[in-house]
């Protein structure tokens, strides 16, 4: 058994190198949902001078999605949706939507994708050469009101210091589920369906 490839440059590489690279690579992958959660706890040294830290946001996102019985890739995206902010400010949605996008819904990859946009309609009009309406660029698309209503509920109310958040090791059992899941499933990623944002009844059964 190898423990290491024979080559220094790919085209060099033998039959008996890529088997062990793929395998060694799904043994990898089965450790994502681990990686994220440490990821997490490392955006408590992102961007501050908000009145709770990105953990805290991301953490009262996901607690707010929880609480109004969203399913579960509702809440895995809500507290994943601003992952980005260490390695990718300037797109930071686009980045966290990239690592959702083979293990959740169509419908929560495109809101987590195009949540950045439509965040400037709360506060645009206060900085010279921000557009306010940037969201208009997406009207008409299908998920149009699913992004409105996540950031309206989740994303824009959740930087209060006096919130109860769930911890985020309680959210941990549902990352390590949905990034178990297999990579584009289509039955996981079901594109064009739709599933709302608050289940009344499931909001009900946890609160």
């Amino acid at each position: 058994m190898i423990d290491k490839v024979s080559f220094t440059q790919m085209k060099d590489g033998t039959k008996e190198d890529y088997e062990f690279l793929t395998a060694h690579e799904i043994d990898h992958t089965k450790h994502t949902a681990r990686r994220l959660m440490k990821a997490m706890v490392e955006l408590d040294e992102s961007l501050s001078g908000y009145q709770v830290t990105r953990l805290g946001h991301s953490v009262q996102s996901a607690t707010r999605a929880w609480r109004d019985g969203a399913d579960i890739d509702w809440v895995v995206a809500a507290l994943l949706h601003d992952i980005g902010d260490i390695y990718a400010p300037y797109n930071h949605d686009e980045y966290a939507a990239t690592i959702l996008k083979p293990f959740v819904r169509e419908q929560c990859t495109w809101v987590v994708a195009t949540h950045g946009d439509f965040q400037m309609v709360y506060y645009g009009h206060h900085l010279d050469g921000a557009d306010p309406n940037k969201r208009d660029r997406h009207a008409g698309h299908q998920y149009f009101n699913d992004c409105a209503e996540f950031c309206e509920r989740w994303d824009q109310a959740s930087f209060d210091p006096d919130y109860d958040d769930l911890p985020l090791e309680f959210f941990a059992p549902m990352v390590e589920k949905v990034f178990a899941r297999q990579p584009y499933d289509p039955d996981v990623i079901r594109s064009g369906v739709r599933e709302p944002l608050v289940d009344e009844k499931r909001a009900a059964d946890r609160n």
